[in-house]
């Protein structure tokens, strides 16, 4: 019964699709790495000198706080190693403006992908048009023929 089980789960993980499906994961966690860095290393740092700072991280509100510090905290840290409660709103505004800007460096890269592609099919339906039409019996012929080999017309 085991030796069913295995050869039955290497059938499955020796198809096409799941080997496809298994590189496309592999290259989506690579690219992600990219997008990231571009993002962290290319897009914020410009951004955080045109807005003074792009770091919300320290941006809090403690809900419950320690007994003695009265609310009182220099940094997010602090907070969280005195015990408070905190609310991170800077967290979530980091994270937020990290998607919305990988969202739009994902959609300009496969903006232009497409656009790549499309200009190569292009080219390539061109470079295969090789037939025409017999505009008297509708049937396909070899572009240079001067008589269709079907209905024996001349053609232009």
């Amino acid at each position: 019964m085991l030796k069913s089980f295995f050869n039955e789960f290497k059938k499955f993980a020796m198809r096409g699709n799941v080997i496809d499906m298994a590189v496309g994961v592999i290259i989506g966690a690579a690219f992600g790495k990219i997008v990231d860095s571009l993002v962290k290393d290319i897009v914020l740092p410009p951004l955080g000198l045109l807005l003074g700072s792009m770091d919300f991280s320290n941006l809090f509100f403690v809900l419950k706080d320690v007994p003695g510090h009265e609310g009182k905290y220099a940094s997010l840290a602090q907070a969280t190693e005195a015990g408070a409660t905190t609310l991170n709103v800077g967290n979530f505004l980091n994270a937020f403006i990290s998607f919305v800007l990988i969202a739009f460096a994902v959609f300009v890269l496969i903006k232009a992908i497409n656009e790549i592609e499309a200009k190569m099919l292009k080219k390539e339906t061109k470079e295969e048009v090789k037939t025409k039409i017999c505009p008297f019996c509708k049937e396909e012929v070899v572009k240079e023929a001067t008589r269709c080999p079907h209905c024996t017309s001349f053609l232009e």
